[in-house]
């Protein structure tokens, strides 16, 4: 019930302001367990598929956004649990996936659809990195169900970070055909058959996308990317601090010579 009322409140004035189109609606099915695998470019993703969809879809998300206090938090842990969202802690790499795995299942046994996504992150700079095989692959092979590959289409140039208000924008949303990987079941276990079919899916999502793909995973990236930061602010710092020495440097000379003179 709670979904529902979010899915017209949320979903509804999303669909109106930003008109997102979609392609290949009709590869998701009408009934049955399957699992939506996307790439992660916006923390709009999560509402803008379940928005187009008449289906329910259930997404794991931090555990942060289910576990702060007060009224804010108690408001945000409301508003995530409506709209499908699954809490996931995320402080330990391997209790976080297993977490992961335990809720995927439930989800499919259940009938309904889950959706994951293979990065673990959203995109640190738009392009598409390797997918993590331990959640996706698992919950793939353990269940059966086939899964969907899904692109997200310019949804991070909505709200780019440090940007307040959103820009209106239509989004697309391309849906590919199921995969099935039955013939790998009993194998969930395999390390190398757990990486076949995530960068099968990750391969099909990158057609979808266009996506330029970069085969490390998107942790290490931003890891990269902030640490670059850092250097550069500290060559910064120091070349100020530099400059601030030769200013003051080249003010003792001229009082010296002054003094002489």
């Amino acid at each position: 019930m709670l979904y529902g009322a979010m899915k017209v409140s949320v979903g509804g004035p999303l669909k109106m302001i930003f008109r997102p189109w979609v392609e290949g609606l009709e590869n998701v099915p009408a009934e049955g367990p399957a699992i939506l695998a996307s790439n992660h470019l916006s923390f709009s993703d999560s509402f803008f598929l379940p928005a187009v969809l008449d289906r329910k879809v259930t997404f794991i998300a931090k555990a942060e956004y289910f576990t702060t206090p007060g009224v804010k938090g108690r408001l945000t842990a409301a508003f995530f649990k409506g709209v499908g969202q699954l809490p996931v802690d995320r402080s330990g790499a391997r209790g976080a996936g297993e977490a992961a795995i335990r809720s995927g299942m439930d989800v499919l046994e259940r009938g309904e659809l889950f959706g994951i996504y293979p990065e673990g992150t959203r995109s640190p700079d738009g392009r598409l990195y390797r997918g993590k095989p331990g959640g996706l692959a698992r919950v793939a092979l353990a269940t059966g169900a086939p899964v969907i590959p899904v692109a997200m289409i310019d949804t991070e140039k909505i709200q780019p970070p440090g940007q307040v208000m959103p820009k209106i924008m239509r989004p697309g949303i391309r849906i590919g055909r199921p995969l099935d990987f039955s013939r790998y079941h009993g194998m969930e276990h395999d390390r190398f058959v757990l990486r076949a079919v995530t960068d099968e899916v990750m391969y099909e999502i990158m057609k979808l996308s266009g996506q330029e793909y970069v085969d490390i995973y998107a942790t290490a990236a931003k890891r990269q990317i902030a640490e670059a930061a850092k250097a550069d602010k500290e060559a910064e710092k120091a070349a100020r601090a530099a400059l601030a020495q030769a200013e003051r440097d080249q003010a003792k000379k001229e009082k010296s010579e002054r003094t002489e003179s």
